[in-house]
């Protein structure tokens, strides 16, 4: 296996799994992993919350950790990533708004690169306008956001993901394994016991 460059975008509020996990297990198989947030540079940090589902009509929200961003917003170059993977929580709202992440995401959807997004994250897609014609998930909520930009919705089970040509969509951290499997596949890494 050839490890891959992979760019993931996040924000203050990211949903704490949903960035934690994904980057870890990218960086412990060996894949060159780089964090970005607009507005922050190499070493300055941005904060997770913990989403949970505790039998209320939406998730709870507590606050998280303290993540340290590894690469700087303004050196992102998107010709030198091979896949973008978008996290969840509050962040895709507003990183949505800026127009560099929109410029990015729409790199990766021009060039048919592989992009994960999960939960929120798929926000970002939506306002980049690079989900028309594709079928693809996102926490419930998001659904209308998914019609309006031309993509199909599809409601799957909370620890499913679904892949549409070169993108993979989770409706949230519970589908962590199924989610970074899909990912996995897109990338060609393979992992053998």
């Amino acid at each position: 296996m050839s490890a891959k460059n992979i760019l993931i975008l996040a924000g203050d509020f990211v949903e704490d799994y949903e960035i934690m996990v994904p980057f870890q297990m990218l960086v412990m198989i060996g894949h060159n992993t780089h964090v970005v947030c607009p507005d922050k540079k190499k070493g300055d940090t941005i904060r997770t919350a913990i989403h949970d589902f505790e039998g209320d009509q939406t998730y709870t929200e507590k606050p998280g950790h303290n993540f340290a961003l590894n690469t700087s917003f303004k050196d992102v170059k998107p010709d030198d990533y091979d896949a973008l993977l978008i996290a969840g929580g509050r962040a895709p709202e507003y990183i949505r708004l800026n127009d560099r992440v929109l410029e990015i995401t729409r790199h990766f959807a021009n060039a048919e690169k592989p992009i994960a997004a999960i939960c929120h994250g798929i926000q970002v897609l939506t306002a980049a306008n690079v989900v028309r014609d594709y079928t693809l998930t996102a926490y419930h909520a998001v659904k209308p956001e998914i019609e309006l930009a031309g993509g199909k919705y599809i409601e799957i089970p909370m620890d499913a993901a679904h892949t549409d040509r070169n993108l993979v969509t989770a409706p949230a951290w519970p589908a962590h394994p199924a989610f970074i499997k899909q990912f996995l596949d897109l990338l060609g890494t393979t992992i053998t016991l």
